[in-house]
């Protein structure tokens, strides 16, 4: 082979393995955990770990059992700051919102009074008594109608919340097919992390739901 022939041929290879040795270390660069279809994965795998049971009776319950809205100081309590997280335009006197608008997930509607808002526990406290929070302590109890941290608290319509009652997903679902999803998820998180169980027919529905996200 020419002496000119054979350099430009190692030249050519040099480069190949250049270019595929960039092409490799740009593959492995970590740009972080991808939030796509995270969470309807890791609700199933929450969902699949849920104890199933019977509801237990509901004798004994009140909803004085579960103290709520604890303060937040400052003359506010929880259910201001639902309403100060869930609203847009939020406007205060104090710490105390007076107005603002509201979507409620549940139905699609728009609220622009605080007045049309309920803050609704998303996980009942009648379903969460059946399904274990009978044998919590008063304390524990208004942990859990007060948990800021979890997706348990949400401003939705009052027709939305009377409608859903204390039913679980196998009764009862959001009028807007939209927030299902992560109605299923949040519900699902909820019952996780506070250890409740759920019933064969809601944990059904809710794996119906989970597979529609």
């Amino acid at each position: 082979m020419p002496l000119r022939t054979r350099q430009w041929t190692l030249l050519l290879v040099a480069a190949a393995v250049s270019l595929t040795t960039a092409c490799d270390n740009t593959s492995i660069i970590d740009y972080g955990p991808s939030t796509a279809a995270v969470a309807p994965g890791t609700a199933g795998a929450q969902l699949a770990k849920l104890t199933v049971a019977a509801p237990g009776s509901m004798k004994g319950y009140s909803r004085e059992k579960f103290p709520h809205w604890r303060s937040t100081g400052s003359n506010c309590d929880v259910r201001d700051s639902v309403l100060k997280r869930d609203g847009t335009k939020v406007k205060l006197s104090g710490c105390n919102v007076v107005a603002g608008t509201w979507k409620s997930i549940y139905d699609g509607k728009t609220l622009t009074a605080p007045s049309q808002v309920d803050i609704d526990h998303l996980v009942p406290l009648a379903n969460a008594w059946r399904s274990g929070a009978s044998a919590w302590t008063t304390a524990q109890r208004e942990d859990f109608a007060n948990d800021l941290d979890d997706p348990q608290l949400v401003a939705v319509s009052a027709s939305a919340n009377r409608s859903k009652g204390d039913q679980d997903p196998s009764t009862w679902k959001p009028a807007d097919p939209a927030s299902w999803c992560t109605y299923a998820e949040d519900w699902v998180a909820v019952k996780t992390h506070w250890k409740l169980t759920v019933t064969t027919a809601e944990k059904s529905a809710l794996a119906d739901m989970l597979g529609k996200c």
